[in-house]
């Protein structure tokens, strides 16, 4: 299933609670700037509440919602987890500036 969604509502993984590595971020904003043109889909998982947890893209993400804020990304929901609560975890939205 693909979704847009505002990045900045996903949650970050449980891998990645601190956010996006800021070296992989730094050289991805240099490669790649603001644009999204041919950007992978950002793998999420659909858990409790319908909460939004990355599985995989956290620096596309998080890159977007600096870049460009207000912008929605396209994610796949790869997996359901019913029960994982993740309401503990930041939003990006709570790690970008």
């Amino acid at each position: 299933e693909f979704l847009d969604v505002d990045p900045r509502t996903l949650r970050a993984s449980m891998n990645r609670p601190m956010g996006a590595d800021p070296f992989k971020l730094a050289r991805q904003t240099a490669k790649f700037g603001s644009s999204t043109v041919g950007m992978q889909p950002p793998w999420v998982w659909r858990c409790k509440d319908g909460e939004l947890m990355i599985a995989d893209g956290m620096t596309r993400a998080t890159r977007v919602a600096e870049q460009l804020p207000g912008q929605l990304i396209r994610v796949e929901v790869t997996e359901e987890h019913p029960h994982y609560d993740v309401s503990g975890l930041p939003t990006i939205g709570d790690l970008v500036p």
